[in-house]
């Protein structure tokens, strides 16, 4: 089985039944799924705005079809580097974390965000949208 590196904007956009929760659901059925720890924090942070109770959202996180890679050395130094060359994007740190862990993996990264297929930083990208 092939590995993706999701993002949050894809996760929230499956959780949600949002545009394009159905590639994110065929990645589930089909690849490896994995996402960054900091992508993780991005997601918990995002749906504590609609759920208060931290349980709810840790019974929530442990029911994704993902594995959760922790944030290293090597990934921080990549995505602090990939700072320069997505800048013009405006790309905040889950971005990069994301992306990061994509080159570290070698593997695609799962998106929404389709700014992001402008990158010529040698991952390949894959918008749901």
């Amino acid at each position: 089985m092939t590995e993706v590196v999701i993002d949050t904007s894809a996760l929230l956009a499956w959780l949600g039944q949002e545009p394009g929760w159905e590639k994110v659901d065929h990645a589930f059925a089909t690849k490896t799924c994995k996402i960054s720890a900091v992508n993780l924090a991005g997601l918990v942070a995002k749906t504590s705005d609609r759920m208060h109770e931290s349980d709810e959202i840790a019974a929530m996180v442990s029911a994704l079809p993902v594995e959760i890679v922790p944030f290293d050395r090597a990934q921080a130094f990549s995505a602090g580097v990939l700072r320069a060359a997505t800048r013009n994007l405006g790309l905040l740190l889950g971005a990069r974390a994301c992306l990061a862990l994509s080159a570290t993996l070698g593997a695609p990264a799962l998106t929404a965000d389709k700014p992001w297929l402008a990158l010529n930083i040698g991952v390949h990208i894959e918008c749901i949208r």
